[in-house]
């Protein structure tokens, strides 16, 4: 009997030994594999998206169970063509891009909502005395287009403006050449990228950099006309399987672990983009990693989870100035899959809101050097 015994634990022992093998042969079990996903950024390397390079080279994506491959965007790249044609399972946009997108029958969630706070500015000199946006009638408004513009519309007709009639609309490239030679009045400016453009550049008259003195900054935000900006999507058929959902949770809490990490380690996770090869130098890179911090920092509810409020406000804005022709409903977001990423780092300890976190004193140089 004893004998029948070991000779039935033998046999067992070498089917195991024999599945376990199989399974290294086959590439490994399926239990230990990496999940590979990828995310669709906007735009190209900066400190934009800092957050999801530090998720990266800290290896937080990794130790939850992801094997995630960060895409490049750029003027040719639209992240929600690429997330519908599935080559992405995230992607990276502005939410009224969203709505636009979901009116025309695509179905597109935003899963995560990362900037709390727009960061669309209108600029203007300070010697020009047009230190109000109602002061700017009869001027030269410099907006972007490509559906950047609607902001700075609402901020005229909140001043009582017709941004069709009282102003003198000029589309504006994504610099700040035009407004440093004086050929419009105002100036669109991203606080992270253009206005660094501005306070890089030197007075001519005095040889000296710009600085914010120089400058009358009107921040959308503050004006009660910002749009939510970055946020991260998925296709609506991805996200309604169980699976993807937990998927999903992972790689919201590693990317908002890394968004963490930059706010209270500024100056590494320069390094870790400029580590990834950028067009822009460390200084225009450290002041922007310092003013993308303020979009995302503090957070009431916790980075990721969407504010109601400001998703009603972006709703309005699109809906006013034709970025869709009805509101979008309230199945153009989720925040249940955020909430459970912002449980389980508080439960770890991470810092979820950032109620401390204060703004850095950047000191930019000639160039953004």
């Amino acid at each position: 009997m004893r004998k029948r015994r070991a000779y039935l634990a033998a046999a067992c022992v070498a089917v195991l030994a024999s599945l376990v093998a199989a399974g290294f042969a086959a590439g490994g079990s399926s239990r230990t594999e990496a999940t590979k996903v990828t995310v669709q950024l906007k735009w190209v390397t900066q400190a934009q998206f800092a957050g999801f390079y530090a998720a990266q080279e800290k290896g937080y994506y990794k130790q939850l169970g992801l094997d995630v491959t960060i895409k490049l965007g750029g003027p040719d790249i639209i992240p929600e063509q690429v997330v519908l044609g599935r080559q992405a399972e995230f992607g990276v946009n502005w939410l009224p891009s969203l709505f636009s997108n979901r009116e025309g029958g695509n179905d597109l969630v935003n899963i995560a909502q990362l900037y709390a706070r727009s960061g669309t500015t209108e600029v203007t000199w300070k010697d020009s005395g047009l230190n109000s946006i109602k002061k700017l009638e009869g001027k030269k408004y410099g907006v972007w287009i490509f559906g950047n513009e609607f902001e700075q519309q609402a901020a005229l007709v909140k001043a009582g403006l017709d941004p069709k009639k009282d102003v003198t609309l000029v589309k504006q490239n994504f610099d700040m050449v035009a407004f440093l030679k004086r050929e419009i009045d105002a100036a669109s400016a991203m606080t992270y990228n253009e206005l660094a453009q501005v306070l890089e550049s030197k007075n001519p008259k005095t040889g000296k950099l710009y600085t914010l003195k120089d400058l009358n900054v009107f921040k959308m935000s503050e004006l009660g006309v910002g749009m939510l900006q970055d946020g991260i999507f998925v296709r609506g058929d991805w996200i309604a399987d169980k699976a993807n959902q937990a998927t999903a949770v992972k790689f919201l809490q590693a990317t908002f672990r890394g968004w963490a990490f930059c706010r209270d380690n500024y100056r590494a996770c320069v390094n870790i983009v400029l580590e990834q090869g950028t067009a822009l130098p460390r200084g225009h890179q450290t002041w922007q990693m310092n003013e993308v911090n303020a979009l995302i920092w503090p957070n009431r509810l916790g980075i990721g989870i969407m504010d109601p409020v400001e998703w009603k406000r972006t709703n309005s804005i699109a809906t006013k100035f034709k970025v869709i022709k009805k509101p979008a409903t309230v199945a153009s977001y989720r925040a249940d899959l955020a909430r459970k990423a912002v449980s389980a780092l508080r439960r770890q300890g991470v810092d979820v809101n950032g109620k401390k976190w204060k703004k850095a004193v950047v000191v930019l140089r000639e160039g953004g050097k």
